[in-house]
């Protein structure tokens, strides 16, 4: 009677299987869709510009000094598009890699810690769920960062296993070295919260002075300042104080303390955030706090699980009372999750909890192109007014059935008895990522950014000066590879702008002609001339963008 079972054990357990959802959660569609502003624009637009400059210390963006992020990141954008080209995939690589191997030092871990079916189980749930895959697909430094903090903190719990370890052994240094590499890749935050979480874990433990022995170690204090050192000493050298006045006051303390580039939220934004960032294993980590009282209880009793709840808990509340929020932050704190799910995959039974929230995110993707129709009906400016319609537009027939064919999936595997949950909760991982990445996310950048770069490549054909108009899109830039200054433009220079700032434009040059080249979308390419304008309202001169 357990046969069929057994062979469901077997493959969802397969580590040849985790490498095929590897495969397809982060590396399918790598390179098919274009950059995104601000974050994918900006992070390629500054490694363009240290390749062909080759200033390799100090990173820049449209001609500018860019101190939001160390290097480390643009030297793995840079060493990929040198080999395989610059183009999407290329700068996207690093962060499938990164993610990739993130997913092995869980496997490898849990492996050691459990046993080998938990670990491939935490791999999967850790590459279907719906933040890491969008990680793993961007062009930024948060796949980099999550590795090295995954190989720390699996560092400092190999090191709690084994009291006797000096302040040399292997996971004292290795943690350093982790600590190190991410401090290079994205500053303190690789630093605070392994500090922080192993300074909570070894109290509660008892084991105080093992954990100042690792703290206090002098040779991974060496090894951590010669991963790191180096560049810190550089770019201090090549470019003064500049970098360490932006980056760890402005980009680091102001985050905690206020808004940074508008991204605020609210004291209960992560419990909102984290059901979606984990989907569809939502109903999956509810069943870990059901119920929340015994759960806590062997939780606390069990070194391995406290470790993973003090994780995710300092995480969870520390960006809680931040000032700034985004929904990846809070990645850094998810790992341990993955580990608690697969460990207690047996206890989700329920499938209507299971299948709850990934159906509603199809209900919701279906209902798409009619709540668009409902915000259409309001007032817009104009970039929104035309993302709007042509959302609208591509939300067509096409849309509506895959989402339905990816929903009726769905409702066949809350429908299936033979396969347990949580692996029809895979097949469902595999559902949503075909869904969002082969049917949403084209559709998506279409609209956003294919604009964009159509208008980069127009530009770069002709050959002007060219100049953003109170716009910040820089993966305008990478497209027509050239600086793009951010300034009110000159006669026989082209501007790139967002087509609510046409009207600014004229006002701006109101003896000018103004040719517009490209709209489409949320952007327009206008070409300024010398001869003069009819006098009255604006209308642009339109010419073929061809």
């Amino acid at each position: 009677m357990k046969l069929v079972p057994d062979r469901f054990d077997a493959f969802f357990t397969s580590p040849w299987i985790l490498a095929a959802v590897v495969f397809f959660a982060f590396f399918w569609q790598l390179g098919a869709l274009p950059l995104y502003d601000l974050d994918e624009g900006a992070f390629t637009e500054a490694t363009r510009e240290m390749i062909v400059s080759g200033n390799y210390i100090t990173p820049h963006k449209d001609g500018e000094p860019r101190y939001d992020k160390p290097i480390l990141i643009y030297w793995a954008q840079a060493a990929s598009a040198q080999v395989l080209g610059f183009n999407e995939f290329a700068l996207r690589l690093p962060s499938a890699l990164a993610a990739a191997l993130w997913v092995w030092a869980l496997w490898r871990f849990v492996r050691e810690r459990l046993d080998a079916p938990t670990a491939v189980v935490a791999g999967m749930a850790l590459a279907l769920s719906l933040q890491v895959s969008l990680v793993a697909k961007a062009a930024v430094a948060d796949a980099l960062l999550n590795l090295f903090i995954a190989l720390t903190f699996f560092e400092i719990y190999r090191f709690y296993t084994r009291p006797e370890a000096g302040s040399r052994s292997g996971p004292v240094v290795r943690a350093w070295l982790w600590m190190g590499l991410g401090f290079l890749t994205k500053g303190p935050v690789a630093i605070f919260f392994p500090a922080l979480v192993s300074l909570l874990f070894f109290w509660s433990e008892g084991a105080l002075p093992q954990w100042r022995r690792a703290l206090f170690s002098p040779v991974g204090w060496l090894v951590f300042l010669l991963a790191a050192g180096p560049w810190y000493l550089a770019i201090y050298l090549d470019d003064g104080a500049g970098f360490f006045k932006s980056f760890f006051l402005h980009h680091n303390a102001d985050r905690f303390g206020a808004t940074i580039h508008g991204h605020s939220g609210f004291f209960g934004y992560y419990a909102v955030m984290l059901p979606l960032i984990l989907l569809p294993f939502t109903g999956w980590f509810l069943r870990l706090l059901l119920p929340w009282r015994t759960a806590w209880r062997h939780a606390w009793a069990d070194p391995l699980e406290r470790f993973l709840w003090i994780w995710f808990t300092v995480v969870f509340c520390f960006f809680s009372f931040s000032g700034t929020q985004l929904p990846h932050y809070l990645l850094y704190g998810c790992t341990p999750l993955f580990i608690l799910m697969a460990r207690h995959r047996e206890l989700l039974t329920g499938r209507w909890l299971a299948f709850t929230p990934p159906l509603a995110l199809f209900a919701l993707l279906l209902a798409l192109p009619w709540v668009l129709g409902i915000i259409a009906s309001g007032d817009h400016k104009a970039h929104e007014a035309a993302m709007i319609s042509d959302g609208r537009a591509l939300l067509d027939w096409s849309y509506v059935a895959g989402v339905a064919v990816g929903g009726a999936a769905l409702v066949g595997l809350l429908l299936w008895s033979r396969p347990t949950l949580w692996q029809r909760l895979m097949l469902a991982g595999v559902i949503q990522g075909l869904v969002i990445f082969g049917v949403l996310a084209p559709r998506v950048f279409d609209v956003l950014q294919a604009p964009v770069k159509e208008a980069a490549e127009l530009a770069r054909r002709l050959d002007l000066p060219t100049v953003a108009f109170r716009t910040s899109m820089p993966s305008f830039s990478v497209y027509r590879d050239a600086i793009t200054p951010n300034r009110i433009p000159r006669t026989g220079e082209l501007a790139f702008l967002r087509v609510d700032k046409l009207d600014a434009l004229a006002r701006e040059l109101p003896d000018l002609r103004l040719d517009l080249l490209y709209r489409r979308g949320p952007v327009a390419l206008v070409w300024v001339r010398e001869h003069l304008r009819p006098t009255g309202d604006w209308q642009p001169q339109e010419r073929d963008g061809g």
